[in-house]
């Protein structure tokens, strides 16, 4: 048994972020280059780039490909994970391509950087692929552990760019129609100007829209707009 029945692990890659639906915007030559790894057995990722920028999506959209390859692959969520849940890296160097999002949040942990330490040297020695991502660089991460360091800079670093406003246009009306709704031209070009910055609290607002509009049984407009990013 590969994992801890007690330790719950996001494991599966979602089903719904593919290369084919990631909006790279200024970021199509690192997205070629996420996808090279499917070609190098062996090979390394560290990737880097602010909140919103699109690092989960290559990650898991690098895991079903591998799949549709006939390799195996598993997605890790290290967010919010428990320091012991770091044992449960033993055993997944067996896998072809592991996934590991979120790196800085365990920056700094002894458990989690000597897990990871052995865990990608024992990858290695099965010539397993590893892609890693993190809202920090690789320089400015602080790691406690060198050796992880080092270890981590074995491969290909690439840096994500934020996406242009044109590009957060597509994410929104995609995501929408994964919710099964329309926006219009109007409420999309509103929530531009009005909600937060970010694309996962565009996202977020977009959810927030279609519960409201279900809820009071109303048109998404930009007046429901107006009441649903309202201050609480």
């Amino acid at each position: 048994m590969l994992f801890s029945p007690q330790i719950p692990l996001q494991l599966e890659p979602r089903g719904d972020s593919r290369f084919e639906n990631f909006v790279a915007g200024p970021n199509g030559a690192v997205v070629d280059a996420v996808k090279s790894l499917l070609q190098q057995p062996g090979a390394s990722l560290f990737m880097h780039g602010p909140q919103s920028s699109g690092k989960t999506h290559l990650l898991n959209a690098l895991c079903h490909a591998s799949r549709d390859h006939g390799n195996t692959a598993f997605y890790l969520a290290l967010k919010n994970l428990p320091s012991e849940a770091s044992e449960s890296l033993k055993g997944l160097e067996k896998v072809d391509l592991v996934c590991l999002d979120d790196l800085h949040t365990v920056a700094g942990n002894a458990a989690w950087e000597e897990a990871l330490f052995h865990f990608i040297n024992r990858l290695r020695a099965e010539n397993g692929t590893l892609a890693v991502s993190s809202r920090v660089r690789l320089s400015a991460l602080v790691l406690n552990l060198p050796d992880l360091a080092s270890r981590l800079a074995w491969g290909l670093r690439l840096e994500l760019a934020p996406l242009e406003d044109k590009d957060k246009v597509r994410v929104i009306h995609q995501h929408a129609e994964l919710l099964g709704i329309e926006l219009r031209e109007d409420v999309v070009n509103y929530l531009l100007k009005h909600s937060h910055r970010g694309l996962a609290r565009l996202l977020e607002a977009v959810d927030r829209l279609k519960n409201a509009a279900f809820t009071a049984k109303r048109r998404i407009t930009v007046p429901l707009a107006r009441e649903v990013l309202k201050p609480r």
